[in-house]
């Protein structure tokens, strides 16, 4: 059975900004870089389409929601402990 190949970001990004510039065909920036044609044009469309995102500061957004909602489910977990082991102790289930 064949692994999938992993490509790093800066690799992705190599590929999709010489697919942007638009200098060779699709055809041709995949042999340069063993990658099929296909996936350079997925690369190409996905950097495309995040581009606006880069200076609309909306990347950095995301992850501050991303973190404070993190922060927040841990919160609760501990709070949850709390309760578990308050109810525990007062039933008397631990010796």
């Amino acid at each position: 059975m064949k692994s999938r190949k992993r490509y790093d970001s800066q690799f992705k990004a190599r590929v999709a900004l010489e697919a942007i510039q638009g200098h060779r065909t699709l055809a041709e920036i995949g042999s340069a870089y063993g990658v099929h044609p296909n996936q350079v044009g997925q690369w190409k469309k996905q950097a495309l389409k995040n581009l606006p995102s880069v200076f609309s500061g909306q990347q950095e957004r995301q992850q501050q929601d991303a973190e404070a909602l993190q922060s927040e489910l841990y919160r609760q977990i501990g709070q949850l402990k709390v309760e578990l082991e308050w109810l525990k102790k007062n039933s008397g289930l631990v010796g």
